[in-house]
């Protein structure tokens, strides 16, 4: 049995309908996405290659890539799960990464983090279930993971 590759449809940032905001959600020129099913698809498709951040699906006779634009960046964190040893990030794409205390910062009231070559945004629910590790002494910003404290840095 012989696998046949998919041609590739690439649709660049320029001429895509969609976008992602600061704040990690859809628009397109109507606004604001409102469905769910619709919004968890567009997450959970996205993926980079050297070429940036795409949408990509495969359907039946080919496959395709639409890049989109997008502010600061295209990776939220959506949602924590805190275990006993570790802190867990759920991105936007589904995908789960450990929280590296060492590699967030602040920026303009955001908290964010840096995960290689990716940046990784804190949404608003995700704030609220970490809140409760923040601290704040004399101006700088803390993160308590069982018993260190990481000073956050500001950008």
């Amino acid at each position: 049995m012989t696998t046949q590759k998919l041609k590739v449809k690439v649709i660049p940032k320029e001429k895509a309908v969609f976008w992602l905001d600061k704040n990690g959600r859809w628009h397109n020129k109507d606004g604001a996405f409102e469905h769910r099913k619709i919004i968890n698809f567009f997450h959970s498709a996205i993926k980079k290659d050297k070429d940036g951040y795409y949408l990509g699906q495969d359907l039946d006779t080919h496959t395709e890539k639409v890049y989109f634009k997008y502010e600061e960046t295209a990776l939220f964190v959506f949602d924590i799960i805190k275990n006993e040893d570790e802190v867990i990030l759920v991105l936007n794409t589904k995908k789960r990464i450990r929280l590296e205390p060492e590699k967030l910062f602040i920026k303009n009231d955001s908290l964010y983090m840096n995960a290689g070559e990716e940046l990784i945004k804190f949404d608003d629910r995700s704030m609220m279930k970490i809140s409760d590790m923040l601290e704040f002494d004399e101006g700088r910003y803390f993160i308590k993971i069982k018993d260190e404290k990481y000073l956050i840095s500001k950008s």
